[in-house]
């Protein structure tokens, strides 16, 4: 796995697959880059697909306060690192903040960006007050029992009756990242700024992936952001929640790689 240092990560780390135009794939929260293990191989028969752990996940280190813009920040350097000059960019739930920092901060390197269960709309006070209280019950010592109930929601109801090893698979996995890695992440959303009015001059494609099922994002309320960009890709999926990289991977890879081809030559064409 190649690690790099930046500015605000003394270790970052990050998988590559595959070889061709770059997709990044940024994972949510509290997971870490093994979320999208059931789509690379596919995706990197046609690209080359770059899967980091944001810092204070997975492998990478937390140094101390990291923000959404500092995340971007590190998947700005690993690009350089990698002698990648244009990306798109597909971010889940918080990997989609960070992506949306990612293309505000460097816009003419981004040829499309893929929102998963993500918006670009900022917290309401509502929203901060639910992830303050999880917060204090994370630092309380309460964090496996609130990941274990929080993973459960993520999912279709019909999916995690199915699938409940596949539940079981992320539980554990998140449940490993720190306290201090959860708060930060916690911190770093509350305090994100909206990105609803910029998303309507960012001047290349959006996707939209949402879940018909997903109680984290309702997609009714997403919907409304759909027509932001001038192009947009919507895609709205049946007895899916908020895990549609576990849930229905398959699908999401298609709808990826499809979206990816299309970027990439409508921005060749400008």
């Amino acid at each position: 796995m190649p690690e790099i240092v930046t500015a605000h990560c003394s270790a970052f780390c990050y998988r590559t697959f595959g070889s061709g135009p770059a997709i990044v794939l940024l994972h949510g929260f509290p997971a870490d880059g093994s979320l999208w293990q059931e789509l690379v191989y596919r995706l990197s028969e046609r690209y080359k697909v770059l899967v980091p752990d944001l810092p204070g996940s997975g492998r990478s280190s937390l140094e101390g306060d990291t923000s959404l813009e500092d995340m971007a920040l590190c998947v700005r350097e690993m690009l350089r690192a990698e002698q990648i000059d244009r990306v798109m960019m597909a971010g889940h739930s918080m990997g989609g903040y960070v992506a949306l920092a990612y293309a505000k901060a460097f816009p003419e390197t981004v040829v499309g960006l893929s929102l998963i269960h993500s918006t670009p709309a900022a917290d309401d006070e509502e929203r901060k007050t639910i992830r303050r209280k999880a917060i204090e019950i994370i630092k309380n010592g309460g964090k496996d029992m609130f990941i274990r109930q929080m993973i459960a929601n993520l999912f279709a109801s019909g999916f995690k009756q199915l699938s409940p090893g596949a539940v079981e698979r992320i539980t554990g996995s998140c449940l490993a990242m720190k306290e201090q890695s959860l708060i930060n992440f916690y911190n770093a959303m509350i305090l994100r700024p909206d990105r609803v009015e910029w998303l309507k001059t960012a001047g290349f494609p959006v996707q939209w992936v949402m879940g018909e099922e997903d109680n984290v994002l309702p997609y009714i309320k997403n919907i409304t952001n759909c027509y932001l960009s001038d192009i947009n890709f919507v895609s709205v999926l049946n007895n899916v929640g908020h895990m549609s990289m576990i849930e229905c991977p398959e699908t999401l890879t298609d709808l990826l790689s499809d979206f990816a081809g299309y970027a990439y030559r409508s921005r060749t064409l400008v």
